[in-house]
């Protein structure tokens, strides 16, 4: 069975695009492949920043021969009928063979498709997947019609196999497939020749050129570390530049240099986002200062001096950006120590949405919010009230102006050089998170107040203009507000009613509409917690629905019970009690839920049901009124014994009127005993 190598050669492939192409470029040649009937053993993909490539392992020489059977009309039936038959099969009609059939004879076509070599499947579907393949940007050149996200030099497809490796004849736009790549632009410029993936991917390591993108990934962390290392620095740990930067290089060399001492005052994060935005350096932190001293550089070459004269080029241009973010720095101290007054006065021109005025006024609302939420959250409300106000000033420095990702974090940094309390600064901080389920979640009391009153403004704001998540779009990312929210309160504990907080956020938004809103987010992120839907749904059935820490409480504990063999047993008699009473109240038209009485009981086992009722049903109660639903949980599981006894021995309806009332009247006990903690009609099962 031969192994099939491709190469996509072209000029540099955005380092963004990489890891899908890959992926595009296995799936779509497999797919096509295993389409056509061949079968592969295995398959691996690979790429830097000048090609793609695929190997494949154990594929079959050649697609099977196959054999398919296709009825057609009667063969009384009309002659147009029959040609459009023949049309489908490509047969003639002495090819075709008349069978009885139930309704008479019928022709029947008998396809032959015979096998077909390898060689030219693959050339077909290389050729369909180069012309369509799903780049996110891609571009012609020349005069030809071929479109790729740079322009292609050339195709490198091999079959090989122990007699040795062929080229599969293919040309695309004036490309021919052949049996060379390139190695290093610039270290190994020349044409090789391989004859397989292992050749290849040995005389391209040697022509310089790393193949695997996790091995260059690899390379780069423990140079950078032990680089770091020699001079007692810590490299800051970011995968995802990480990623980029491999991506960006066939050969990594990490070079090491260190910071200007000028640019040392610069906030980290300042420097750490700077070097990584416009120059895609590492940071490199002294453990002993905390400061980020130094950075790494990863040039795609070696040089006779060791990287000396690029790491001077990369530490000029180093220079000149850091002394722009200086610039920004010291102007918005200034600002800062005066009180940021021209800040305030500017976000009263910054329109935040058109029908919900500008960020002065959204500011104006958040900050009365704070203040309300403050005591549910055991925050100072001057100090949640304050924060507010100049949480969002950093919006109109300079520096959030040229690195927006800085918002929050330079506004604690402002915040503090205004001589404002810790608390206020942090909450200026931390009040956008959590931006996303992996982000950390604030837990000081005024950052709490302060994130929860932006993300509630922002959620009844937009529910109050109708301005909602469709299907797939959110626009304003309203769902990951509500997920924000949601974390909050359960991170923290905060015992609110959600439709009392949304009427002082917002008059004018649906409650009803957003607690469901909050019920779907909630689902999901229970969901992800391995509590099932059904339970969610059971508890969602109960009163106290918008207090969030009481919903989860109480699903939580209904999820544990229900994993023992008690609590699945339980939730079967519980449900059966429920269908019972259910047949009997339609067939009725009334409805059992008062007069069970125990001195109608014939038999051991009602008696010892009536009993455990009367002793459980006061136990979960006080359970419930105390939230503690673990002990609520517990006490339902408790009757499980009784109600199996139950309804082994007894029947329920009897002819006997006063007992099938009694007993339905019981079953009716039973089925309010669950209704205390859940609705478990709702639960599967």
């Amino acid at each position: 069975m031969p192994d099939l190598l491709i190469e996509l050669f072209s000029e540099e492939i955005p380092a963004r695009m990489q890891a899908r192409a890959r992926e595009d470029l296995k799936k779509r040649v497999t797919d096509g492949l295993v389409d056509a009937g061949l079968t592969y053993r295995s398959a691996g993909a690979f790429s830097t920043p000048r090609r793609l490539a695929l190997a494949v392992e154990g594929l079959s020489a050649q697609s099977p021969t196959t054999r398919e059977e296709r009825k057609g009309p009667r063969t009384d039936a009309p002659e147009a009928a029959l040609e459009g038959f023949l049309r489908s099969t490509g047969l003639t009609r002495d090819q075709l063979e008349a069978r009885d059939d139930k309704k008479g004879q019928v022709w029947f076509a008998t396809i032959v498709k015979p096998g077909r070599p390898a060689a030219g499947i693959v050339a077909e579907v290389l050729e369909a997947t180069i012309r369509n393949f799903p780049w996110p940007k891609s571009m012609r050149w020349g005069s030809g019609s071929l479109r790729w996200v740079r322009p292609l030099h050339s195709i490198l497809c091999l079959l090989s196999d122990e007699s040795g490796a062929a080229v599969v004849p293919l040309e695309i736009d004036g490309i021919r497939a052949g049996n060379t790549t390139r190695g290093h632009r610039f270290m190994a410029p020349d044409e090789i020749a391989v004859s397989g993936f292992e050749d290849y991917a040995a005389k391209l390591r040697r022509a310089r050129v790393m193949l695997d993108s996790a091995e260059r990934e690899a390379a780069i962390r423990q140079e950078a570390a032990n680089l770091a290392f020699a001079r007692g620095w810590e490299i800051v740990p970011d995968e995802g530049l990480l990623t980029e930067v491999a991506g960006l290089v066939e050969w990594p060399v990490p070079l090491m240099g260190a910071i200007e001492d000028r640019f040392l005052t610069l906030p980290p994060e300042v420097l750490q986002t700077s070097m990584k935005e416009h120059q895609k350096f590492f940071s490199a932190r002294n453990p002993r200062t905390g400061r980020i001293e130094g950075f790494v550089t990863v040039a795609n070459i070696e040089t006779p001096d060791h990287g000396e004269t690029i790491l001077k080029g990369n530490q000029r241009v180093l220079a000149a950006r850091l002394s722009d973010a200086a610039f920004f720095w010291d102007n918005d101290l200034r600002e800062a120590r005066a009180g940021m007054a021209d800040w305030a006065e500017g976000l009263k021109s910054v329109t935040f949405q058109s029908k919900l005025g500008s960020q002065a006024d959204r500011i104006a609302r958040i900050a009365a919010l704070a203040r309300e939420i403050a005591p549910l959250v055991g925050a100072d409300a001057d100090q949640a009230e304050q924060a507010a106000k100049i949480a969002k000033l950093d919006l109109r420095s300079a520096m959030v102006g040229e690195f927006p990702e800085l918002q929050g974090i330079m506004g604690r940094y402002y915040a503090l050089e205004a001589g404002l309390p810790e608390p206020v600064a942090d909450a200026a901080r931390d009040h956008y998170s959590p931006l996303g389920p992996s982000d950390a979640v604030p837990s000081a009391p005024v950052s709490v107040a302060v994130a929860l009153a932006d993300k509630l403004d922002t959620l009844t704001g937009f529910w109050a203009i109708d301005e909602k998540p469709t299907g797939s779009k959110d626009p304003f990312a309203l769902r990951r507000a509500a997920l924000g929210v949601i974390r909050l309160v359960l991170v923290n504990g905060v015992r609110a009613n959600l439709g009392r907080t949304f009427a002082k956020a917002s008059p004018d938004a649906a409650a009803a509409d957003l607690i469901a809103f909050f019920h779907d987010r909630l689902k999901v992120h229970l969901r992800d917690q391995g509590i099932r839907h059904d339970i969610i749904d059971a508890v969602l059935a109960m009163p106290g629905n918008d207090d969030l820490v009481l919903l989860v409480n109480r699903a939580t504990a209904l999820n544990d019970v229900l994993k023992t063999e008690d609590g699945t047993n339980l939730l079967q008699g519980l449900k059966r009690a429920g269908n019972i009473l259910a047949q009997a109240e339609e067939k009725d038209g009334v409805e059992y839920s008062f007069g069970a009485d125990p001195k109608f009981s014939e038999t051991d086992e009602e008696r010892a049901l009536f009993a455990a009722l009367d002793k459980a049903e006061p136990a979960i109660r006080e359970a419930v009124r105390l939230e503690d639903f673990q002990a609520a949980t517990q006490g339902i599981a408790s009757l499980r014994a009784p109600i199996d006894a139950f309804f082994e021995a007894v029947q329920i309806n009897t002819d006997n009127q006063i007992t099938r009332r009694n007993r339905l009247n019981l079953l009716s006990r039973i089925r309010e005993a669950g209704r205390l903690i859940a609705d478990f009609g709702r639960i599967e099962g």
